[in-house]
């Protein structure tokens, strides 16, 4: 009996790993659309910065 249920958590921790890495990726993914306009902006300053000198 022992067996079976530590079977069954070694797949529950590999369920719940792969839950975290696809929310991990979502809020990445939203996080970097809602600031796209602002990364941008400053990579653009950046790169005016540097051809100006």
């Amino acid at each position: 009996m022992k067996a079976l249920v530590l079977k069954n958590s070694k797949g529950q921790t590999l369920v719940e790993y792969a839950l975290i890495i696809a929310l991990v990726s979502v809020l990445l993914i939203a996080a970097l659309t809602a600031l796209k306009g602002g990364i941008s902006n400053s990579f653009n300053g950046a790169t005016a910065q540097l051809n100006a000198s």
